[in-house]
């Protein structure tokens, strides 16, 4: 019997990295392409800067009503619904006929990838708590690396002049497949009655306390500001800011994304040697330092290093941030684990205001980024907090693999 638990326990595991996966493909295939959907639909940067700012809006809303639906139906059962339909939204983007049929679609983009990401990352949970091991930074890995692929993909789709419909649909199809054929290994929400009863849910949930999760949540607010004004912007800095050809500009996030991965490809032996806190600190500095050098880049080149850089760094707070946030719920319904996600919105929308504000000189929503990596530094400690009472010694998810 431990032999087959084991085995569906890997199978668990591997199902949730190629949930992070597509995930990562979809979502730099979509943002390394921001300049061309301006051009497309002629869109001025004040429009473009409100779009970009409704996605991480409605991705909260959705973030807040996937931790409703996860402790009824498990993380993986809105993780297999809603993934499919961020790769149609995506297509839907590329296919928009006019501004409002973009709204629209982008829309939908937001609200299904703030459900997607609370309940993959739920579901990394999981995992870590089944392995009673550190492996946060692992799963993250995998979406920094899918990023790569789809980072390089838009360069070359650039190059040869693709269409928009083209270059999403492409990646997007890719996607679907990997989802629906990885979907039935996710972890399920096993319960002997039907599930639990809205007291029994609104009880839970005062279980899980607020304050040090506010505490995590205010540094991955703060990361995601930087973020969100590289994921968003980076190729548009480059191509308009530093003169960089349609084919260099996406490098910026190829590059962010490369040392994100490499990273976080390793942060989870170091996190077990040294502990989060003191990785967390030590990646806040190091970010800081590559925002900083893509604030003052004088060309291509530096600014693609900085943003390099600041991947090494940064890469290490969201992961650990989910960690944490598994130790401090005693309910394992994955209610600690959205409401940190929700602050990764409001990194978001904040990035994109700065950035928006400045897009004319955005070098100085870097020089911001730069300076809020202090607030992670002073953040550090909180991503080692004591278990709450009631919580294993990992991280307590009331979910188990399907078979």
């Amino acid at each position: 019997m431990a032999a087959e638990i084991d085995q569906r326990t890997r199978r668990g595991r591997r199902s949730a990295y190629a949930a992070f996966g597509v995930q990562g493909l979809s979502f730099a295939a979509l943002v390394t392409r921001i300049p061309e959907i301006q051009k497309a639909h002629d869109l001025t940067d004040t429009t473009l800067a409100l779009v970009l700012l409704a996605v991480p809006v409605v991705a909260g809303i959705g973030s807040v009503l996937a931790g409703g639906l996860m402790p009824r139906y498990g993380s993986g059962v809105v993780l297999r619904v809603a993934q499919p339909f961020v790769l149609l939204s995506i297509i839907a983007i590329g296919l928009a006929p006019g501004d409002l049929a973009l709204y629209a679609a982008t829309a939908l983009f937001g609200l299904f990838v703030g459900a997607v990401d609370a309940s993959m990352n739920t579901q990394a949970v999981t995992a870590e708590t089944l392995y009673d091991k550190s492996l946060l930074t692992g799963f993250h890995a995998v979406w920094s690396a899918a990023g790569i692929v789809a980072g390089l993909w838009i360069a070359l789709a650039n190059k040869v002049d693709m269409s928009l419909s083209v270059g999403f649909a492409i990646p997007a199809s890719l996607g679907i497949v990997v989802a629906l054929w990885t979907g039935r290994g996710l972890y399920a929400r096993q319960l002997e009655t039907a599930g639990p009863s809205g007291e029994q849910l609104r009880a839970a949930a005062k279980r899980v306390p607020w304050k040090p999760i506010v505490i995590i949540g205010i540094a991955v607010t703060c990361m995601y500001i930087a973020d969100s004004a590289t994921s968003s912007y980076s190729a548009k800095y480059l191509k308009d800011d530093l003169n960089a050809s349609g084919s260099v500009a996406p490098l910026a996030y190829v590059a962010y994304q490369i040392c994100m991965m490499v990273s976080r490809a390793g942060a989870d032996f170091v996190v077990r040697a040294h502990g989060a806190a003191r990785v967390v600190a030590a990646g806040a500095v190091i970010g800081g330092l590559g925002l900083l050098m893509a604030a003052v880049a004088p060309g291509p080149a530096v600014a693609i290093a900085g943003f390099a850089v600041a991947g090494l760094g940064l890469a290490v707070v969201v992961p650990t941030s989910f960690s944490a946030a598994g130790r401090l719920d005693p309910t394992g319904l994955g209610i600690a684990v959205a409401r940190v996600n929700v602050f990764n919105y409001v990194g978001f929308v904040l990035g994109a205001v700065i950035a928006g504000a400045v897009a004319s000189n955005l070098w100085i929503a870097y020089a911001v980024g730069a300076a809020l990596t202090l607030v992670i530094l002073g953040s550090a400690r909180g991503f080692a907090p004591a278990p709450v009472a009631g919580a294993r010694p990992g991280t307590p998810v009331a979910e188990r693999p399907v078979a």
